[in-house]
Protein backbone atom coordinates (compact mmCIF):
# COMPACT_ATOMS: atom_id res chain seq x y z
CA UNK A 1 0.00 0.00 0.00
CA UNK A 2 2.90 2.29 0.63
CA UNK A 3 3.98 2.00 -2.84
CA UNK A 4 0.48 3.07 -4.32
CA UNK A 5 0.37 5.93 -2.22
CA UNK A 6 3.83 6.44 -3.68
CA UNK A 7 3.33 6.14 -6.96
CA UNK A 8 -0.26 8.26 -6.62
CA UNK A 9 1.60 11.02 -4.65
CA UNK A 10 4.59 10.96 -7.58
CA UNK A 11 1.74 11.10 -9.87
CA UNK A 12 0.13 14.03 -9.00
CA UNK A 13 3.51 15.81 -9.24
CA UNK A 14 4.48 14.80 -12.61
CA UNK A 15 1.06 15.19 -14.00
CA UNK A 16 1.38 18.80 -12.47
CA UNK A 17 4.25 19.61 -13.81
CA UNK A 18 3.78 18.64 -17.06
CA UNK A 19 0.81 20.71 -17.44
CA UNK A 20 2.64 23.90 -16.26
CA UNK A 21 6.03 23.15 -18.28
CA UNK A 22 3.55 22.24 -21.46
CA UNK A 23 1.48 25.83 -21.18
CA UNK A 24 5.11 27.74 -20.52
CA UNK A 25 7.42 26.36 -23.46
CA UNK A 26 3.95 26.69 -25.23
CA UNK A 27 3.75 30.74 -24.56
CA UNK A 28 7.66 31.04 -25.03
CA UNK A 29 7.75 28.72 -28.06
CA UNK A 30 4.65 29.27 -29.53
CA UNK A 31 1.49 26.35 -30.51
CA UNK A 32 1.90 25.75 -33.66
CA UNK A 33 4.19 22.69 -32.54
CA UNK A 34 4.07 20.80 -29.58
CA UNK A 35 7.11 22.13 -28.31
CA UNK A 36 5.81 21.27 -24.62
CA UNK A 37 5.04 17.50 -24.88
CA UNK A 38 8.90 16.88 -26.94
CA UNK A 39 10.29 18.79 -24.19
CA UNK A 40 8.55 16.58 -21.03
CA UNK A 41 9.70 13.85 -23.34
CA UNK A 42 13.05 14.31 -23.83
CA UNK A 43 13.83 15.74 -19.70
CA UNK A 44 11.90 12.90 -18.81
CA UNK A 45 13.90 10.34 -20.83
CA UNK A 46 16.79 12.24 -19.57
CA UNK A 47 15.66 12.20 -16.05
CA UNK A 48 14.71 8.35 -16.49
CA UNK A 49 18.51 7.40 -17.67
CA UNK A 50 19.75 9.41 -14.73
CA UNK A 51 17.95 7.69 -12.12
CA UNK A 52 17.83 4.10 -13.61
CA UNK A 53 21.56 4.55 -14.06
CA UNK A 54 22.31 5.85 -10.62
CA UNK A 55 20.56 3.27 -9.02
CA UNK A 56 21.72 0.61 -10.54
CA UNK A 57 25.33 2.12 -10.06
CA UNK A 58 25.29 3.66 -6.69
CA UNK A 59 22.06 5.00 -4.76
CA UNK A 60 19.74 2.26 -3.52
CA UNK A 61 16.63 3.54 -2.36
CA UNK A 62 13.11 2.10 -1.28
CA UNK A 63 10.85 0.48 -3.36
CA UNK A 64 8.33 3.30 -2.61
CA UNK A 65 10.74 5.67 -3.21
CA UNK A 66 12.15 4.39 -6.75
CA UNK A 67 8.13 4.12 -7.47
CA UNK A 68 7.88 7.49 -6.36
CA UNK A 69 10.49 9.10 -8.81
CA UNK A 70 10.24 6.65 -11.94
CA UNK A 71 6.38 5.31 -12.21
CA UNK A 72 4.97 8.00 -10.26
CA UNK A 73 6.94 11.99 -11.10
CA UNK A 74 8.37 10.73 -14.36
CA UNK A 75 5.46 8.37 -15.03
CA UNK A 76 3.06 10.81 -15.31
CA UNK A 77 5.40 13.71 -16.99
CA UNK A 78 5.86 11.59 -19.51
CA UNK A 79 4.96 7.67 -20.22
CA UNK A 80 7.55 8.08 -23.36
CA UNK A 81 10.29 7.50 -20.32
CA UNK A 82 9.38 4.13 -19.26
CA UNK A 83 8.24 3.28 -23.30
CA UNK A 84 12.29 4.27 -23.71
CA UNK A 85 13.62 2.67 -20.88
CA UNK A 86 11.40 -0.31 -22.05
CA UNK A 87 13.34 -0.43 -24.95
CA UNK A 88 17.12 0.51 -23.32
CA UNK A 89 16.13 -2.66 -21.72
CA UNK A 90 15.31 -4.76 -24.63
CA UNK A 91 18.42 -3.63 -26.39
CA UNK A 92 20.83 -4.11 -23.27
CA UNK A 93 19.57 -7.63 -23.49
CA UNK A 94 20.48 -8.10 -27.23
CA UNK A 95 17.41 -7.86 -28.66
CA UNK A 96 17.65 -4.95 -30.76
CA UNK A 97 15.35 -6.57 -33.24
CA UNK A 98 12.31 -7.13 -30.76
CA UNK A 99 12.91 -3.34 -28.86
CA UNK A 100 12.79 -2.07 -33.28
CA UNK A 101 9.19 -4.22 -33.03
CA UNK A 102 8.47 -2.49 -30.23
CA UNK A 103 8.82 1.21 -31.35
CA UNK A 104 6.91 -0.03 -34.44
CA UNK A 105 4.35 -1.31 -33.04
CA UNK A 106 3.96 0.97 -29.96
CA UNK A 107 3.78 3.82 -32.59
CA UNK A 108 1.37 2.31 -35.55
CA UNK A 109 -0.73 1.04 -32.65
CA UNK A 110 -0.75 3.71 -30.72
CA UNK A 111 -2.12 6.52 -33.79
CA UNK A 112 -4.17 3.43 -35.74
CA UNK A 113 -6.11 3.43 -31.95
CA UNK A 114 -6.83 7.31 -31.43
CA UNK A 115 -8.35 7.39 -34.75
CA UNK A 116 -10.37 4.51 -33.87
CA UNK A 117 -11.65 6.41 -30.95
CA UNK A 118 -12.28 9.18 -33.00
CA UNK A 119 -14.25 7.13 -35.09
CA UNK A 120 -16.11 5.28 -32.65
CA UNK A 121 -17.34 8.02 -30.91
CA UNK A 122 -18.23 10.32 -34.28
CA UNK A 123 -20.28 7.11 -34.84
CA UNK A 124 -22.15 6.96 -31.80
CA UNK A 125 -22.74 10.25 -31.67
CA UNK A 126 -23.73 11.04 -35.11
Amino acid sequence: MKTVLAIALGGAFGAVARHFITRWIGMVLGDGFPWGILAVNVIGCFAMGVLVELMALVWSPSVEMRAFLTVGILGALTTFSAFSLDIAVLHARGETLLAASYVLVSVVASIVAIFAGFAVMRAILQ
